[in-house]
């Protein structure tokens, strides 16, 4: 199957994949422009990153490519708002916000123009995003990495939620390969959000010694931990994961009220910047359901082109 182009708005993606936001500095400009110079979507994770460090991670980015780059943030972050406007100042494609939802951001998004693409999981917030001007929708199922708001299989909400809206749909959770992405583009879905299959990319911002803790986790590994933010966080079973998993996580000593609401179970900013410098022992690793099927680290280039092979070999 030849995969179509993926229309945000104004915006036409020659392949029809968004690469996953994955904070903190995983996703920087260095990954989301080989991605967006390949025809896909490059996303900057802005959550975690001051407004200065997200403007220069931009207009970096916007050096190397002249594809979409967008940003993606989480709702649940106290500079929320400020990290987008941040981002529509500095001109960017499209903002993608998840673990939460907000109603502001969509007249941010009106006033400049910007498309805004929330992530759900359920047709209720599908329903609403269309409503408040969403241009598109993350649909997120619990094969995903990170922050989780459903425990349905992508593969089971896609079609409901395809049938309850009329703006673009990405699919995100799961997808690994073009065989995969042929498959939801069945399902109804315009195109797919990876992350972790780009996490674990030559181009990632992760540290050496995560990418090789990503090519050895195993499927009974990756866990689901209990997240500050209030929603569960699916991750790769470590020392650090393990202690979360048996209550005794050390709570921090200092906060940096980088959250609007935490439970205060344990630092997360802290945690997944350990991770992403190679610390994948006290380090919090989030990662997809099948990290497993990754075996090797890749250049973006030859990951879209190997997608791109496997989606035509399907009839």
């Amino acid at each position: 199957m030849k995969l179509p182009e993926l229309r945000i708005g104004q915006l036409v993606a020659k392949v029809p994949v968004m690469q996953g936001g994955m904070a903190i500095r995983l996703s920087t400009a260095r990954l989301a422009a080989a991605v967006a110079s390949q025809g896909g979507i490059g996303l900057i994770a802005a959550s975690g990153m001051t407004f200065d460090e997200l403007r220069y991670e931009i207009r970096l980015a916007r050096s190397l490519t002249k594809g979409i780059i967008g940003i993606n943030a989480m709702v649940a972050a106290r500079e929320f708002a400020g990290l987008v406007k941040t981002a529509i100042e500095e001109g960017i494609d499209l903002v993608v916000a998840g673990a939460g939802f907000s109603r502001d951001m969509f007249g941010l998004g009106h006033e400049s123009g910007t498309p805004i693409v929330p992530i759900v999981s359920s047709v209720k917030l599908a329903k609403i995003s269309q409503k408040l001007g969403a241009a598109a929708i993350v649909v997120e199922g619990k094969e995903a990495g990170g922050h989780l708001g459903t425990d349905q299989s992508m593969r089971e909400i896609i079609p409901d939620i395809c049938k309850a809206v009329n703006i673009p749909v990405i699919a995100a959770g799961g997808v690994m390969n073009g065989a995969d992405i042929v498959e939801v583009l069945k399902l109804g879905a315009s195109g797919v959000q990876m992350g972790t299959r780009f996490a674990a990319s030559e181009e990632s911002n992760a540290a050496p010694a995560l990418k090789e803790f990503y090519l050895k986790a195993k499927p009974e590994d990756v866990v689901l931990i209990d997240s500050p933010v209030g929603l569960p966080g699916r991750a790769v079973r470590n020392p650090f994961a393990a202690r979360l998993l048996a209550g005794d996580a050390p709570a921090p000593i200092t906060c940096d009220a980088c959250l609007k609401h935490c439970k205060r179970n344990f630092c997360i900013i802290r945690a997944l910047i350990r991770a992403q410098q190679g610390d994948v022992e006290s380090g919090l690793v989030f990662t997809g359901e099948y990290i497993h099927k990754i075996e090797e680290i890749l250049p973006v280039k030859e990951i879209f082109e190997r997608l791109l092979r496997e989606a035509e070999a399907v009839n």
